[in-house]
């Protein structure tokens, strides 16, 4: 039996960036013998084990072979005769196929480390078409490393646009799609990897309601010439320099699908476009079972953030129905993750990516006002009348006041 490091670890030694997990190959060894020395599987008849003490996976070495649709269809050979070459080639990119032994010496037989020298993702074999999740993951990967200068090499951009053009991406669970999408949002470029799914025409199966914005003009008020992908891209880009929050990112990415469906006679002004969206949103996440804050935040930006755009010129009335449909009194941490949304939103228009955003300073000093009131104070002063009247019509006041001291800010 012999034990290898392999995969994300060394990748990311060789990268000279900090190392998540570590994750083990073992050749010449069986299931039985694994258990019997205190390692626990997972999943029942899948060759994936946990160390007795560091809990860290060992894998036994395998071959896959696709015999069905779906990521459940193929056929799993872990048998102690198969090599460590073999389990590195059933692996979806190069720079993800390296091992290295217990002497610290690599194995590397499909050029990994050359790709990453030359900043290529490169599929091993032509197995990557067997799981088309692999798409995916080289568009996460895409993500991830933009920043390091990685591109996608042509011979893999021809393969992704295969397995796209076909009916294999139908297949992938709900389950695999959001990981990889919450995965991707996570990344330093989560734009990125919704651009690179566009490239290869995987994006119309995943979020058809995002792909369907490409080529629809903004509305005439944005001040933008590009239209609503680009600029949902450029959106995205700004949410990730100013939150790591992926629920805030998903909120930026879906916040304006209902422009994708608005008739071409209202694209000058998107007329019902929230509406429209909210209903768009209802079907992403029931599609992609998208966890309930997630959604939740999502939908509050659709609805609500053109609201920002002139907050100076809201009716106190307006402001505080806002504030009550963000519930923001009782979870401040809500608006704070909504008004990141919609200052990503602010920051990809043109001229004002530095500007100070000035809707959120406000917003939060109003909250801060209504917050700082003492409701107690106030019901015991004013006993005779109505509690819930005498709260709204204190707020509205405290609203105003407060509404008196900025002036415009159309960001």
């Amino acid at each position: 039996m012999k034990t290898y490091l392999v995969g994300g670890a060394i990748r990311d030694k060789l990268l000279n960036i900090p190392v998540r997990d570590n994750d083990w190959v073992v050749v010449g060894s069986t299931a039985k013998e694994l258990i019997s020395l205190g390692f626990n599987q997972v999943g029942k008849g899948f060759p994936v084990f946990l160390h007795p003490k560091t809990k860290q996976e060992y894998a036994l070495a395998r071959t896959e072979k696709k015999i069905s649709s779906g990521h459940t269809g193929f056929e799993i050979n872990a048998a102690p005769d198969v090599t460590l070459e073999e389990d590195l080639k059933r692996r979806d990119l190069t720079i993800n196929a390296i091992a290295e032994n217990t002497h610290g010496k690599l194995i590397d037989p499909y050029g990994g480390q050359k790709d990453i020298k030359n900043k290529k993702l490169r599929h091993v074999s032509e197995a990557f078409g067997e799981d088309p999740l692999r798409v995916l993951r080289v568009a996460r990967f895409a993500a991830r490393f933009a920043h390091l200068g990685f591109s996608i090499a042509e011979e893999t951009q021809l393969l992704m646009e295969d397995i796209s053009q076909s009916d294999q991406l139908e297949t992938l669970s709900a389950e695999r799609v959001w990981q990889e999408l919450e995965l991707a949002l996570a990344t330093t470029s989560p734009a990125i990897f919704v651009s690179t799914l566009r490239d290869c025409g995987a994006l119309k199966t995943i979020l058809p309601e995002v792909d369907a914005l490409f080529d629809v003009p903004q509305p005439k008020e944005s001040y933008s010439k590009i239209d609503t992908g680009l600029h949902t891209l450029l959106s995205l880009e700004q949410a990730a320099k100013i939150s790591e929050d992926t629920v805030v990112r998903y909120a930026t990415l879906i916040r304006d699908v209902g422009k994708g469906v608005t008739e071409k006679s209202k694209w000058s002004s998107h007329d019902r476009q929230e509406l429209l969206g909210l209903s768009l949103q209802v079907n992403i996440t029931n599609r992609m079972r998208v966890p309930k804050e997630h959604a939740e935040l999502a939908a509050l930006v659709c609805e609500h953030h053109t609201k920002l755009y002139s907050l100076e010129r809201l009716k106190p009335s307006t402001v505080l129905s806002l504030l009550e449909s963000l519930d923001a009194i009782r979870r401040p941490g809500r608006l704070d993750k909504f008004l990141l949304a919609c200052e990503a939103n602010a920051r990809a228009r043109s001229g004002f990516e530095n500007k100070n955003y000035l809707q959120g300073k406000h917003l939060r000093s109003i909250l801060s006002a209504l917050s700082a009131m003492n409701i107690r104070e106030l019901l015991l002063k004013n006993a005779t009348n109505d509690p819930a009247k005498l709260i709204r019509s204190s707020r509205l006041t405290m609203i105003e006041s407060e509404m008196s001291k900025y002036g415009a800010t159309n960001v």
